[in-house]
């Protein structure tokens, strides 16, 4: 019976890890560093499915970045805007979770970002 429960949680379990793996939709906390050291930064992202593509939208302090985004269960690639800032993002799946960098359009050095599902 024991074996039989170990092999029911670890399916369990194995089927929560691929859902997270399918595809970014959700809510996520994001913490970041700007490019060319310009420091740190943290706050929300949610991710939606919106056809073939996603919406994606983070919420930085008081600055709201919305974005389209083009991917899959093991990588997204992002264009966004916010006022006149605008800029490219590339993640790729780490679990639950999902790590990339970015830039500013005509940018010359990049950032880091971390989204962390909640």
């Amino acid at each position: 019976m024991r074996h039989l429960f170990a092999v029911g949680a670890a399916a369990l379990l194995w089927s929560a890890a691929t859902a997270y793996a399918a595809d970014p939709v959700g809510r996520y906390t994001v913490e970041g560093s700007n490019p060319g050291g310009g420091g740190k930064y943290a706050g929300t992202v949610s991710v939606e499915k919106t056809g073939e593509t996603y919406r994606v939208v983070w919420v930085v302090g008081s600055t709201r970045y919305i974005g389209t985004g083009i991917g899959d269960k093991n990588f997204i690639a992002v264009s966004y805007k916010s006022g006149s800032d605008t800029g490219l993002a590339l993640y790729g799946a780490d679990g639950g979770n999902w790590t990339g960098v970015w830039t500013y359009a005509g940018g010359r050095t990049i950032g880091a970002e971390i989204w962390r599902r909640e």
